[in-house]
């Protein structure tokens, strides 16, 4: 099997200008890229995507852009990451994973040497610059989100706002007419994090169209600020009857702990639902109804609008998934006199 030393001696140049060539990380003349070309034909040299696309042809590497944050969800992150690899593989396309906080340089860095045909964005803020460079380098590009700006972008996701409002409906039709979200830490919001805004939003939207009491409260993740977030929502005035929890597993736990630690029993006396979580809550104690978000759903369409891309033309557009409900008997109709 060749090498580049076989590819060098052929094309009467240096290991490094070889290396150069198939990189792009330097710029060389156009008669020594020829010559190096040819020689790659020749021995049919193949070791990388550089070389594939010196070749012609593509690399079957998306990168993934994906980035690991102090506050990241490290469960639901990787499970985004497993369904947009899966659903690669499906294309027989692997996955090039770029976690840098601020993924700007990396995907500048991939775009400019060729070593992926395309690029899939996770967790979307609402002013993500990594938008606007999707933008500029014009290659093929998926978001699995929406950012504030979706102009020239092709972007999947869930309809949080739908979730939000279906959540609040069937509270409201089940009866109840005091309702109280708990969120994320005060910090996801204010770094902008589209899809919590998203959610609350709708949620205070839809309470308003209902003509229901709402308020909603962000928590910490540590379990005395869960169970100081609880009780302040529960000791208002008027007293919700109503809970949606839009937050991790674990705060999940806690929270229906503290509820259990008051004497109040889901549902007889606080219905509750978990707002879009990626984890199952049949297992709880008790069990939750939820409005899942399932990864697989928005990242098997995200890489399919991907490739598509690579073939032909794929106008901006925004696509949002429908929500869905799991019933698991935590909603009912509100005790009387509550």
């Amino acid at each position: 099997m060749a090498n580049i030393h076989d590819v060098a001696r052929v094309a009467g140049v240096s290991i490094s200008t070889v290396s150069y060539a198939l990189s792009g990380k330097r710029p060389i003349g156009e008669k020594t890229r020829l010559r190096i070309d040819q020689a790659v034909r020749e021995l049919d040299y193949m070791p990388n995507a550089a070389g594939r696309m010196l070749a012609g042809t593509r690399t079957r590497i998306f990168a993934l852009t994906a980035p690991l944050r102090s506050d990241t969800y490290t469960p639901a992150h990787m499970a985004f990451v497993l369904a947009v690899a899966t659903a690669a593989r499906q294309y027989d396309y692997d996955v090039l994973l770029l976690t840098e906080d601020e993924a700007t340089d990396g995907l500048r860095r991939v775009s400019s040497s060729r070593l992926v045909d395309g690029i899939i964005v996770l967790d979307v803020s609402i002013n993500d610059e990594r938008a606007d460079l999707v933008r500029a380098l014009g290659v093929p590009a998926a978001l699995i989100g929406v950012p504030g700006n979706a102009e020239g972008l092709v972007c999947v996701d869930l309809d949080f706002e739908a979730a939000a409002a279906l959540a609040v409906d069937r509270l409201v039709d089940a009866g109840h007419a005091s309702l109280a979200l708990l969120g994320h830490p005060q910090a996801v919001y204010e770094r902008g994090s589209n899809f919590p805004t998203r959610f609350r939003d709708g949620f205070l939207r839809r309470a308003s169209e209902r003509g229901v009491d709402a308020r909603f409260s962000m928590m910490e993740k540590d379990a005395p600020d869960v169970r100081s977030a609880l009780f302040g929502v529960l000791d208002a005035d008027p007293a919700p009857t109503g809970l949606v929890v839009h937050a991790e597993e674990g705060v999940h736990k806690v929270v229906l702990e503290a509820i259990a630690g008051r004497g109040l029993s889901v549902p007889r006396d606080l219905s509750v639902i978990a707002g879009v979580p990626t984890f199952d809550t049949s297992g709880f104690t008790p069990p939750l109804d939820s409005i899942p978000l399932i990864p697989a759903d928005t990242c098997t369409r995200a890489v399919e609008l991907a490739v598509r891309q690579l073939d032909g033309t794929v106008a901006p557009r925004v696509e949002l998934v429908a929500p869905t409900y799991r019933e698991h008997g935590s909603v009912a109709a509100p005790r009387r006199g509550s």
